[in-house]
């Protein structure tokens, strides 16, 4: 019997013949992300996929890497380390990627270590800062960013120098939090300082009914908070309520312009450190460029931010070495291109991997939020 179908049924064959990819179509390369899409950093990782997505946008709108698409699988670990575990389980042997890219969160990302060593999968641009990423040595893991040692350091040194002595902390109390004291506690003893407080707060349940007192009794006049998204903007909020006028001043993995929408009327003043350049320096080659792709897909060039840039910059790194791989690229051949990788993105951003050292760029700022908007 002759099989008839109806419009839809149609246009539904036609969308997962496209889905699926069509006899002839160019052969894709597989990369996996597990990240918060859902949780207390997803506006920072959606702005950090934007960046991403131009450059593999771009890549593929010109034929892909010799004639082979680029294909990200990304996956909702809404910053729970077991789900980051598990997606990237799935990713790695069941959809069978090449590379992971961009995976978000210390405790997230020092828990699939394993697998990574297990498979030899090279992790490129994790979206995280931790020192523990860089030493020892994580064979498989090649690291974008500065770490967060670096800014904390940096942060507790810039309060000193603008004469600020009273500077209390609030500590996320996870691998981030702990890894990230350690470099404030580097600029304490190099301004000749004590924090006048240390407060402990839960990652995803912070008590800021609890926290903001200590913050207030302290008298505080600059409080460094080591958190994520939601939980400092809420946490700030909290203390401006309470009257308090403290500095405040954060670090990178909140520079996204989703954390000042999160802070309103508490953003303006906040300080955060960033890891690369600054996002309206149109002279920059990094920076034009990826101004002229947000362009080209009818985005805002000028609304470029911290978190979107730091995307660009890691999924350029792994097309670029991708592309050094040549074709049919193994997941061995990868990691063996990495480890002998030396690429210029511009001034200040020269990255050199070898096999004893995956650290990447070593840059660190400082901005401030005025008018909505980070500036420096």
């Amino acid at each position: 019997m002759k099989k008839t179908f109806t419009p839809c049924a149609v246009a539904l064959l036609t969308a997962l013949t496209l889905a699926l990819g069509a006899p002839g179509a160019s052969a894709q390369i597989l990369i996996g992300q597990s990240a918060d899409l859902s949780g207390p950093v997803a506006a920072s990782v959606k702005e950090t996929i934007t960046g991403s997505q131009l450059v593999i946008d771009a890549v593929n709108a010109q034929g892909g890497i010799l004639g082979e698409q680029i294909e990200v699988i990304r996956m909702d670990d809404g910053l729970d380390a077991k789900r980051s575990l598990e997606n990237t389980r799935v990713l790695i042997e069941d959809r069978k990627v090449l590379a992971l890219l961009l995976n978000r969160g210390t405790p997230n990302t020092l828990a699939v270590i394993p697998l990574l060593d297990k498979y030899g999968v090279a992790l490129v641009g994790p979206s995280t800062g931790a020192m523990a990423l860089h030493q020892p040595l994580q064979k498989n893991i090649f690291n974008v960013r500065s770490t967060y040692q670096r800014e904390a350091e940096k942060a507790v040194q810039h309060l000193q120098t603008t004469g600020i002595q009273r500077i209390a902390v609030v500590q996320a109390d996870d691998a981030f939090g702990k890894d990230a004291m350690e470099g404030a506690n580097k600029g304490f003893a190099k301004a000749n300082l004590k924090p006048v407080v240390v407060v402990l707060s839960d990652r995803n349940k912070p008590d800021h009914a609890a926290i903001v007192p200590r913050l207030t009794q302290a008298n505080a006049q600059a409080v460094l908070w080591i958190g994520s998204g939601t939980a400092v903007a809420d946490g700030i909020k909290a203390l401006r309520a309470a009257g308090s006028a403290a500095q405040i001043i954060t670090l990178s993995n909140n520079a996204a312009s989703g954390f000042i929408k999160e802070l309103g009327s508490a953003s303006a003043g906040v300080i955060i450190t960033q890891v690369l350049p600054y996002e309206r320096a149109a002279a920059h080659p990094l920076i034009k460029e990826a101004m002229t792709l947000a362009k080209a897909k009818g985005q805002d060039p000028n609304a470029l931010s911290p978190a979107l840039l730091e995307g660009f910059v890691a999924t350029k790194v792994l097309v670029e070495a991708l592309r050094r791989t040549g074709p049919k690229p193994t997941r061995a051949r990868l990691i063996a291109t990495l480890n002998s990788f030396q690429y210029d993105l511009g001034p200040g951003l020269d990255i050199g991997y070898s096999p004893t050292d995956h650290t990447g760029i070593d840059y660190v700022d400082l901005s401030i939020v005025s008018d909505g908007r980070f500036k420096r």
